[in-house]
């Protein structure tokens, strides 16, 4: 049974939450603050995580910040903000998506259970050792390894999976719609920030000048939207 971790003040919205995803048959645990939810997150073995950015005390970023610099599982934000900034800076933080409020209960669960599947599916499937290179950039698929002229480079799973996918897929231009159904695996239910910060993060780590990228722009630079 697949556990996950509700960080949310509001008892009625992390009520409801689990109600649902209990019906689904996850086991599911509740944390009323930042402080709490970051302590639990950090001892539990939970699959995912749903955490609320406006949280007493520790905020949420703070909470995602700590967490993924500790763990490696899906952390979903559940926010009531609409500003892009804040969006983005969740995003940037580690977050893998975020899920604005009001929502529907159904969607909530059915986007658990999309970043569930495809974290399996990174983490689990096996992979025969092979190494795509262009140029000076590098992926070796069986060590996840990333490299750019030798330089090893630490991506995370939706930044490697990104990388990855256009890089098989060369010379291909890709709208931000598409990547997000074939890296996130649900039919566009995201919002265009969810791709354009990972992809803006990819950069950094792969360009020297990300505002200006510049590191094989006809092959791996053309599949990324700007």
């Amino acid at each position: 049974m697949q556990r996950i971790l509700i960080i949310e003040d509001d008892e009625a919205i992390a009520a409801i939450e689990r109600d649902y995803l209990e019906i689904d048959g996850f086991a599911v645990e509740t944390a009323p603050d930042g402080e709490s939810g970051l302590a639990r997150g950090l001892d539990g073995q939970f699959d995912l995580i749903l955490l609320d950015l406006m949280l007493p005390g520790l905020d949420g970023f703070a909470v995602c910040r700590r967490l993924r610099e500790a763990l490696d599982i899906p952390i979903l934000m559940v926010t009531a903000r609409r500003e892009d900034i804040d969006k983005i800076r969740g995003l940037g933080l580690g977050a893998d998506d975020y899920i604005e409020k009001p929502f529907s209960p159904s969607v909530l669960v059915a986007r658990v259970k999309a970043h569930l599947a495809q974290y399996e599916r990174l983490t689990e499937s096996p992979r025969p050792r092979h190494e795509i290179s262009l140029g000076g950039l590098s992926v070796n698929t069986d060590t996840r390894r990333v490299t750019v002229d030798g330089r090893d480079v630490g991506l995370k799973n939706r930044e490697y999976e990104l990388l990855l996918f256009l890089m098989q897929n060369p010379e291909v231009v890709f709208s931000r719609e598409t990547l997000y159904e074939r890296i996130w695996g649900m039919d566009a239910m995201g919002d265009n920030a969810t791709v354009a910060v990972h992809i803006n993060r990819l950069r950094e780590k792969i360009e020297k000048r990300p505002v200006k990228p510049a590191l094989y722009p006809d092959r791996v630079g053309r599949g990324l939207p700007s």
